[in-house]
C-alpha cells in the first residue's frame, strides 16, 4: 500500500479545480467541513481523515469524467479542500522520535 504523501502525489485534478482548494483553504474549519463530508461526529486524525478523503474524491473524479449526473462540483471542491487543508496539517505535525 502506498503511504499517504504518495498518494495525494499522485493526484492529477484539472488546474482551476486545484486553485479553487487552494483558495477555500484559507477559511478551513475542520470540524464543521469533515463532519459533512464524512458524516460522523468524531473526527479521525488527518492521516486517517486523509485516507478516507482521497477515497471519497476519487470516486467524485469518476463521477466528472464519465459526466455523471449525480456528480456534484460543489462538494467536489469541498473534499479537495478538505484534503489539501488536512495534507497541511499532517505536514505540520512533529512526528514522534523513534524509541
Amino acid at each position: 500500500m502506498q503511504d499517504i504523501m504518495t498518494r495525494l502525489g499522485n493526484i492529477h485534478r484539472p488546474a482551476i479545480l486545484v486553485r479553487a482548494a487552494n483558495i477555500g483553504k484559507e477559511g478551513y474549519r475542520r470540524g464543521p467541513l469533515l463532519r459533512r463530508i464524512l458524516g460522523r461526529t468524531a473526527l479521525p486524525r488527518s492521516a486517517v481523515a486523509l485516507f478516507q478523503l482521497i477515497e471519497i474524491e476519487a470516486d467524485l473524479n469518476t463521477r466528472r469524467k464519465k459526466t455523471d449526473a449525480g456528480y456534484n462540483l460543489v462538494r467536489h471542491i469541498e473534499v479537495m479542500i478538505a484534503i489539501v487543508a488536512e495534507a497541511e496539517l499532517l505536514r505540520a505535525t512533529p512526528r514522534s522520535a523513534p524509541d
